[in-house]
């Protein structure tokens, strides 16, 4: 089943309580948080405090995607505001394998994230302790930017991989996510879908997320 995690970064800021409400009502599965340090990445979002807020208004699924170049600062702040999963980038330069432990050992699952020329051949030494692979189809830092279609294949071949060596690894996908490339990503194998614009600005987020599992019923 897939499952749908819109990226509250797209919701209106000036609303939250409303929009953290109406993201809940809406019959997704998880709420994705965009982390964004203006260092790894070319944009600054928001920090814990935020994350402990949706919490606070939600029960859902809490993805908290580190676009930040010192994760390692900062695994227990975003574990203790609220986090289930916490994704790190491959990018950064520090050693991914103690991070990934670190999640693990505080509780919460773990997660590697690959920018679009990145290739899956990288992260294959550090997959065992990970529960999930976060694929980019979108340079990360700001939202809005258009699919990239040729991540599609690197999507395919993590699928293959990780069934054939039977590994218990979601993959979740995250960038320029639409009606017209979630059936891409869905036929090519993701478990997870990252929505951020597209939700936010369907006018109905209960029937977007609907059109979302009505696309995966037929895939």
């Amino acid at each position: 089943m897939i499952k749908l995690a819109p990226s509250i970064l797209g919701a209106d800021f000036g609303h939250l309580e409303e929009e953290i409400i109406k993201t809940n009502e809406s019959g997704c599965d998880w709420i994705h948080l965009d982390i964004m340090d203006g260092h790894l990445v070319p944009n600054i979002s928001f920090g814990p405090e935020i994350v402990k807020y949706v919490k606070s208004k939600s029960d859902l699924f809490l993805d908290s995607h580190l676009m930040i170049s010192n994760p390692e600062k900062y695994l227990e702040v975003y574990a203790e505001a609220g986090s289930d999963l916490i994704v790190i980038h491959y990018e950064i330069e520090y050693d991914k394998i103690p991070l990934l432990k670190k999640i693990r050992n505080l509780g919460r699952k773990a997660g590697i994230s690959i920018n679009p020329h990145t290739p899956f051949e990288a992260i294959l030494d550090i997959l065992e302790y990970c529960d999930l692979i976060l694929i980019m189809t979108v340079h990360p830092g700001f939202a809005g930017q258009k699919f990239m279609g040729q991540v599609v294949p690197k999507i395919k071949q993590a699928r293959e991989y990780i069934d054939s060596n039977k590994l218990n690894v979601e993959i979740e996908v995250d960038g320029g996510i639409s009606m017209k490339t979630a059936e891409k990503v869905i036929d090519a194998g993701a478990d997870i879908l990252v929505a951020g614009s597209a939700f936010y600005k369907s006018g109905n987020y209960r029937e977007f997320t609907q059109k979302i599992k009505d696309l995966a019923e037929k895939s």
